[in-house]
């Protein structure tokens, strides 16, 4: 069965040693941020458990949530997509990726979401910097919050 946990799993991958991300930020396990932009990585010399990366990646997800909440636009779309875990996995991923402020940059991405219009927001994904970053993340976000199916790389 496909989840949020299988989609981060799939986009982020598994590191259990510390490594630069794309962006330059020290990055462990399933992408966590562990530091700032450019610090030296010899300063981070440990190996991440993979249980305790999956213990911290429920926690992140779970205070994702919360903070996503906080925000009355990202709230009402939370609560569109309540019962289509399809694409309130996008709307968590999204947010994971590029912290709840970024996913709140969406306006009439999020608002065609609220409105149900999965092509608008679809297309306002792709329409974005976000999507020229991570060209293959998006499309594969955009067409899961289209059709509302999982994508089979999560497991669907």
């Amino acid at each position: 069965m496909s989840s949020i946990y299988a989609l981060i799993r799939f986009e982020e991958g598994w590191r259990p040693q510390p490594y630069r991300c794309t962006e330059g930020y020290p990055t462990v396990g399933f992408g966590f941020r562990i530091g700032p932009k450019g610090a030296d990585l010899d300063l981070y010399q440990f190996f991440l458990p993979v249980r305790a990366g999956e213990a911290w990646l429920d926690s992140l997800i779970s205070n994702l949530e919360v903070d996503m909440r906080r925000d009355p636009k990202l709230a009402m779309a939370l609560q569109v997509c309540e019962r289509d875990q399809a694409r309130l996995a996008v709307l968590q991923s999204m947010a994971y990726q590029m912290g709840v402020k970024g996913l709140a940059a969406f306006k009439n991405t999020l608002q065609a979401v609220i409105e149900r219009r999965w092509n608008d927001a679809s297309a306002g994904m792709l329409n974005s910097r976000w999507a020229k970053q991570t060209p293959e993340r998006a499309q594969r976000h955009a067409l899961q919050m289209r059709t509302g199916l999982w994508a089979p790389e999560y497991g669907a």
